[in-house]
């Protein structure tokens, strides 16, 4: 099968190792023909290309700039990927009939490109469905549902069911996912649905004890305490004040707290450190994808943080990070989303809601005594059991054979 992967994100070599590029090498190692369009921001500086790369076609498009610029900006960009990406495709992919069209949210901006190539080509598509967009914003009140924000709200709403009508077949994360859009899109029919959760190709190492110390002294942390480490974005989504609150508290000498990202909260996080100066605590920028996953390796219980607000059942991609390093993970979340449950009935971790610091607090002791080596033999087993991308794979190619 020939299979279209888009993207309006930048997507770099098949052989990188993120969700994307691990997901379509087991589609193209499966025996597929793999083509992705992805882009460039005008900001990078460079013109439309198609490649061959390792075995798949590569076409990136360039477009304006929507990402680190002004809203006004982001707009007009954004309403014009469309069109440019079916200019491309036309031009480059002229003679090639595809047999499925596979994407993701963000963004839901794509569904005229997808009405495309099924009208063209005769072919299915699926979606990946990785975020709920516009609610996710309403629950954080960057969006209104009413009044003159409200319009804007129900643009990307129709855009959003849009989406979901020229879909197949919609994968989503876990079952909650599922769960939510049926309960708020009715006319989703039922057999749409299905869960294909965020995937990885397990790349299975150990570090020595020797290593270990290495890196921890490397970037200045402690060789003699429990590292707890949050890696990714630091926004709205992650509640920061919340997570403020909880590192304020945490008084245990056994504990250390690693926080490494950026975003638009890292300067409020930047400011508690700078102000409170805590002994136990260290903020670091974003590090290279290569660096950060060495780093982790050295760390020993990894956290997840999502912001109360949210209706929307979130399942943060950064777990399988923290899986693949075999850190238990301890999960501070609304209590919309079920990756809490996940983590806790498969035994490799904690929950409690972002907006009890007792609970938070409480983990953080239970953590410090348990038995981490057997949680993260559970944790290996059910990260091989069901978020590999071969298992991704299989779900979706299944859905060309029904």
């Amino acid at each position: 099968m020939k299979i279209l992967f888009l993207t309006t994100g930048r997507f770099g070599n098949i052989e990188d190792h993120a969700i994307y590029p691990d997901l379509l090498r087991a589609v193209r190692d499966a025996g597929h023909y793999v083509y992705s369009v992805s882009s460039y921001e005008k900001k990078v500086g460079k013109k439309t290309e198609y490649k061959d790369e390792n075995g798949t076609k590569a076409l990136r498009v360039k477009i304006g700039n929507i990402t680190k610029c002004g809203i006004i900006e982001k707009g007009i960009s954004t309403l014009r990927i469309e069109g440019q990406y079916k200019r491309a495709i036309k031009k480059y992919f002229k003679g090639v009939k595809f047999d499925l069209v596979l994407y993701s949210t963000p963004p839901i901006t794509l569904v005229n490109v997808i009405k495309y190539i099924k009208k063209r080509d005769g072919a299915r598509s699926y979606l990946m469905l990785k975020d709920i967009f516009p609610q996710n914003a309403v629950d954080l009140g960057m969006m209104k549902k009413s009044g003159l924000k409200g319009l804007i709200y129900k643009f990307f709403r129709r855009k959003e069911k849009k989406l979901y009508e020229v879909s197949d077949y919609i994968g989503c994360m876990s079952q909650a996912n599922v769960d939510y859009v049926k309960n708020n899109n009715p006319e989703v029919a039922d057999e749409k649905l299905e869960i294909c959760p965020n995937s990885v190709e397990i790349c299975e190492r150990d570090i020595t004890e020797a290593e270990r110390n290495s890196i921890r002294e490397k970037y200045g942390l402690p060789l003699d305490k429990k590292i707890f480490v949050y890696g990714g974005n630091l926004g709205k989504p992650q509640g920061i004040p919340f997570l403020i609150e909880c590192l304020k508290l945490q008084k245990n000498k056994d504990a250390f707290f690693l926080i490494v990202g950026d975003g638009t909260e890292y300067k409020r996080l930047e400011a508690y450190v700078d102000e409170y100066k805590p002994d136990n605590v260290k903020l670091l920028r974003r590090l290279p994808k290569d660096d950060y996953d060495k780093m982790i390796y050295a760390c020993d219980v990894g956290m997840i943080f999502l912001d109360h607000r949210f209706t929307i059942p979130n399942f943060p991609s950064r777990l399988l990070a923290y899986m693949q390093a075999g850190l238990p993970v301890l999960a501070t979340t609304d209590p919309n989303t079920d990756v809490g449950k996940v983590i806790t009935e498969g035994g490799f971790g904690w929950w409690c809601e972002s907006n009890d610091v007792s609970a938070f607090t409480e983990l953080v002791e239970k953590a410090l005594s348990a038995d981490l080596a057997t949680m993260t033999q559970l944790e290996r087993n059910f990260l091989k059991e069901n978020y590999t991308s071969k298992h991704a794979c299989e779900i979706i190619l299944k859905r060309m054979a029904d």
